[in-house]
């Protein structure tokens, strides 16, 4: 897979990122259905959605925004009929991160017992790994909202993915490291799949404008749980001849909080760039213009939502205060439902059949939200679903066929601000 050409589009600020709690949240009488008629296949049976979602980890700040997108749905959903006259159950469970490998397998079980048909999670490519083969083994579909590794692409039938993979992230970030006149650019990269996956394609985008990768390719990558990153810092800020380059691109997680340090130890003074993985409020972790004085920008997936749509999500969780992935993780729900409707049954394979036909793949009439493409349905109608997040329909790869990417810019303050937008197609 690859990435077409960029073009520009329009989005909003983002605010600061925040933590916020979450639990279960299920409606008594749709429980009680679901324990009397039992959550299987076919026609009956109220729809049961399992979360795997970061609630602890190095990831937890996306675990809030991405819960409430959920939950926000579910609530639109069951406000309009629900599906054959149940509403949805949603149970959430931590995920956590691939560097407390236990929590996720452990999650899938419990919500497997509970008759989950369809599961939204996990935000880190590398704990999907963990447990995609057991829960499209049983199918039970998949969808995630974050992962981004190209990997992923075509795994399986009953997995999907409301973000788009790095092929479309990667040319973003590159395409803005060559747009900003970077002519040796160091990578300081952590050895998992997320960040290996999203380093190659930069690599290759830059390299192709004729910028020089002086640190972190194939055999550079640092370990995530290692205890001190000085030594990769030392490597990147002598990478270039024996002096710093003039960008580094940091692919990281919760790393990032010491590696920042480090840089700063190190007197380094040119550009920064970061990843959906790290572009994080850091207002308490950095004395005040710390990134701006690197002209620091980052990346994450996604067409920022509009005030209507952060104005909802607050209805589900006041508290929110981040809102990235908030909008592929109402998507993913959104058409979770909408599948079970069309096909008449709210089983696996019923909603697996479903997914890419009410994502408008093979066309139909527009709608947005559950209600609006419901009353198509109901009419017989084939539908074309407005993703919130902006992405397109699932290509045969059950990928986005397009999506968005948004451009930010580190405040003073060390809290970051939308300024652009960019749209990128992924061919087969």
């Amino acid at each position: 897979m690859k990435a077409a050409a960029l073009a520009g589009a329009v989005a909003l600020v983002l605010t600061a990122c925040g933590d916020s709690g979450s639990s279960d949240d299920e409606t008594p009488d749709a429980a009680a259905s679901t324990e009397a008629s039992g959550s299987g296949g076919g026609e009956g049976g109220a729809l049961v959605i399992g979360t795997l979602l970061p609630q602890t980890g190095s990831l937890a700040f996306l675990g809030p925004p991405e819960i409430a997108g959920v939950d926000l749905a579910v609530k639109e959903i069951n406000e309009n009929g629900g599906i054959n006259g149940e509403d949805v159950v949603v149970k959430h469970a931590d995920s956590s991160d691939a560097d407390h490998a236990d929590v996720a397998p452990q999650s899938w079980t419990d919500l497997q017992s509970q008759g989950v048909q369809a599961v939204i999670g996990a935000a880190s490519s590398s704990v999907t790994q963990l447990v995609v083969d057991d829960i499209t083994n049983a199918e039970v579909v998949m969808v995630s909202p974050a992962n981004t590794a190209t990997s992923l692409s075509g795994y399986s039938p009953f997995y999907f993915r409301t973000a788009p993979p790095d092929t479309v992230q990667g040319s973003a970030l590159g395409n803005l490291i060559v747009e900003d006149g970077i002519e040796n650019l160091g990578v300081l990269v952590f050895n998992e799949e997320y960040g290996t996956s999203l380093r190659d394609v930069v690599k290759e985008t830059v390299e192709g404008a004729g910028v020089t990768v002086t640190y972190g390719n194939q055999g550079e990558e640092f370990d995530p749980t290692a205890s001190s990153f000085a030594d990769p810092v030392a490597g990147v800020m002598t990478s270039n001849g024996g002096a710093a380059p003039d960008g580094i691109a940091i692919i990281a997680f919760e790393q990032t909080k010491s590696i920042v340090p480090e840089l700063v130890a190190a007197g380094y003074q040119g550009r920064v760039y970061m990843v959906d993985g790290n572009t994080a409020d850091y207002s308490k972790d950095f004395e005040a213009g710390t990134l701006a004085a690197w002209t620091t920008q980052g990346t994450t997936p996604g067409a920022y939502p509009d005030d209507s749509f952060k104005e909802r999500m607050l209805t589900v969780d006041p508290d929110l205060k981040d809102y990235a992935y908030g909008p592929e993780s109402y998507d993913a729900a959104i058409l979770i439902a909408l599948a079970a409707l069309k096909g008449g049954g709210v089983d696996g394979a019923t909603i697996q059949k479903n997914m890419a036909a009410v994502s408008g793949a093979d066309g139909g009439t527009e709608c947005e939200g559950f209600k609006e493409c419901a009353d198509l349905i109901a009419k017989g109608e084939d539908i074309d679903y407005k993703a919130a997040s902006g992405a397109g329909p699932f290509n045969a790869d059950n990928d986005p066929s397009s999506a968005f990417i948004g451009i930010f810019q580190y405040n003073d303050d060390n809290t970051y601000t939308w300024q652009k937008a960019v749209e990128g197609s992924v061919t087969e």
